[in-house]
């Protein structure tokens, strides 16, 4: 993936969050982005606490509207750091959640690998990007956020949902508003 990154280097953007719909429908898979601005973390028991309360018809703990989530729990803040290692999990463990919040407003995940179908109809239908960040470079991805702070469900601990403050956050496009996926292109030899 890298390589196909490095031969679209053309396609390098710089993105102040939140996003508008123009800009992520300009946005095309392989696009590699560096991300300005605020996103939340969340992943699979903070995922299931957000559906529960939708479910219940409760406010969730920060506006879903024009939010990108990062799938991801930081390791403890060494000393004089806003955050640790700050890696990508895996995004199809919340695919089940996903639909619910992308009609809520989200506009954008990072994670690492594939989305299931229902995940990209919903991101076609809401206008929504998904992001891969790099997996194994957390340390390095870490360089790229300068404040964290949780916002919701403490009681997580590394799950619970924080407010990250990101400048030139590395991301690569994978599937695009339009449905495109990055990795099934690569698989059938269209890149």
């Amino acid at each position: 993936m890298a390589e196909i990154c490095r031969k679209r280097y053309e396609m390098e953007k710089h993105i102040q969050l939140p996003m508008s719909d123009e800009v992520i429908r300009d946005l095309k898979t392989g696009d590699m982005v560096y991300l300005s601005g605020f996103i939340f973390t969340a992943r699979d028991a903070a995922h299931k606490r957000m559906t529960e309360s939708i479910q219940a018809g409760e406010k969730l703990p920060f506006d879903m509207k024009d939010s990108i989530i990062y799938y991801m729990g930081p390791s403890p803040a060494r000393p004089g750091q806003p955050i640790g290692s700050a890696g990508p999990t895996t995004s199809t463990r919340m695919d089940k959640y996903t639909p619910a919040l992308l009609d809520l407003g989200l506009k954008g995940m990072i994670g690492k690998g594939k989305r299931s179908s229902e995940v990209k109809e919903a991101m076609k239908r809401n206008n929504a990007v998904y992001f891969a960040a790099i997996g194994g470079a957390g340390a390095l991805l870490s360089k790229a956020i300068v404040k964290s702070e949780a916002v919701a469900y403490e009681d997580l601990g590394t799950e619970a949902v924080r407010k990250l403050t990101v400048v030139n956050f590395p991301v690569i496009v994978v599937v695009d508003a339009k449905g495109n996926d990055l990795y099934e292109d690569v698989i059938n030899h269209k890149i």
